[in-house]
């Protein structure tokens, strides 16, 4: 599923615009970012958390020339769902 097939489901679940999806998808995503910007930690319950990862300075390799090369410090954003989504996911 792509953004704009994700908008129309949205739209169709919630009997709003696709305008009115789109602007609350585009909300979302932009408070997700901001919040994960400054550090935070986003939990919706039942659904899943997102938070930011930290990941240390460490020795990697070019895997053509097998040099090594120093991999710099760095944030990643994370997600970690929450149960009721795992159970919905493998419900049979």
């Amino acid at each position: 599923m792509n953004k704009t097939e994700l908008v129309a489901a949205m739209a169709s679940k919630a009997d709003i615009s696709k305008k009115d999806a789109e602007k609350a998808l585009k909300a979302f995503t932009d408070t997700v970012g901001a919040q994960l910007k400054k550090g935070d930690k986003i939990q919706l319950v039942g659904f899943g958390t997102f938070e930011v990862a930290k990941r240390a300075a460490r020795e990697g390799r070019n895997p053509q020339t097998g040099a090594t090369m120093k991999i710099a410090a760095s944030k990643a954003p994370k997600f970690k769902p929450g149960k009721a989504l795992k159970d919905l996911v493998n419900k049979k």
